[in-house]
């Protein structure tokens, strides 16, 4: 009899014990690692899962990536019922075709952060995270300007046409109205994708027999665009001006190796880790993060390229 209470009574501890140890169960869903903006949203996800549970006893982080919307729709749906989480962090691989599964999530109790991709129904989620597109703008916009002195010829090479890009480029554009003395010659997707920018930059250098600086809106696309320039041997080009502080790019930046690379504009991947944080750390004290977050979008150069420099990241 001893024995069998004494079996009941651990049965229980350890139920209660697994109750108490798991305050928060946290489910993360984000896109594969496709391209190195991606890959650098896995990594800092998986860096947030490591060091919050290790800093959380009462918190269990459970990341999916998904290379399709359709993919991440049923991941969903297995956060919900094999996890059994009661939050989620998601960057939506398309926000349409998502808005419906994380409504229902939602329904069931369940509190959403939604980060940089926001949903076609923002009733859908307590609270969005993102970086600052509008400053992803006009930052490159101001730089360039003063760089050149409020006279030359740019091109400029946008990403996947989507709200967000729309975005950043109504913004450049924005900028360059109060310095009618920059010309901007044309711009055209890039796709935020290197071979493509590439593509681009090589049509841009066949038209244009002169071009003082380029807005590459994205350091993949940077660097296929210093490819085609370098390649074509043009000479004529002062300043390529990416974005988003790949290592890659500022490291070139703190070297000081390249002058056409003088400057950049934060929007880093580490804003899903951020985004992981805030929620975590907000919903284990049992309170809601605001109902909107911005992380500003600054920019960098090499007095500060530093601080922005992370060499373990794949991007």
């Amino acid at each position: 009899m001893l024995t069998r209470r004494l079996a009941v009574a651990l049965t229980l501890a350890a139920v209660f014990s697994a109750q108490a140890q798991t305050k928060l169960n946290l489910g993360v869903a984000i896109p594969a690692a496709d391209h190195g903006f991606t890959a650098g949203i896995v990594w800092w996800a998986n860096q947030a899962k490591k060091e919050l549970e290790a800093q959380n006893p009462g918190l269990k982080i459970t990341v999916k990536a998904a290379a399709s919307a359709g993919e991440q729709a049923n991941q969903l749906q297995d956060l919900l019922t094999t996890n059994k989480i009661n939050a989620l962090v998601i960057l939506p691989q398309e926000s349409a075709a998502l808005t419906k599964p994380v409504q229902q999530l939602h329904g069931k109790g369940v509190y959403v952060t939604v980060v940089d991709r926001g949903l076609t129904d923002p009733a859908a989620q307590d609270a969005y995270v993102s970086g600052d597109n509008t400053a992803f703008g006009t930052v490159p916009a101001e730089f360039i300007a003063k760089q050149l002195g409020d006279k030359g010829e740019i091109v400029a090479l946008r990403g996947i046409p989507t709200t967000i890009d729309n975005e950043r480029m109504d913004a450049f554009k924005s900028v360059l109205a109060k310095h009618p003395g920059i010309k901007l010659l044309d711009a055209k997707h890039g796709n935020w994708n290197r071979d493509d920018a590439f593509k681009v930059m090589q049509d841009f250098l066949t038209r244009f027999k002169h071009i003082d600086a380029v807005w590459a809106a994205d350091d993949d696309m940077a660097f296929g665009v210093l490819k085609a320039i370098d390649q074509a041997k043009r000479t004529d080009i002062k300043l390529v001006f990416g974005g988003a502080g790949a290592k890659g790019m500022v490291k070139l930046m703190m070297a000081g190796t390249d002058p056409r690379i003088q400057a950049n504009v934060s929007y880093s991947p580490k804003f899903i880790y951020d985004a992981i944080k805030l929620t975590a750390e907000t919903r284990l004290k049992g309170e809601k993060l605001a109902a909107k977050t911005i992380i500003p979008s600054v920019l960098i150069t090499k007095d500060n390229a530093k601080d922005f420099y992370f060499p373990d990241s794949p991007f």
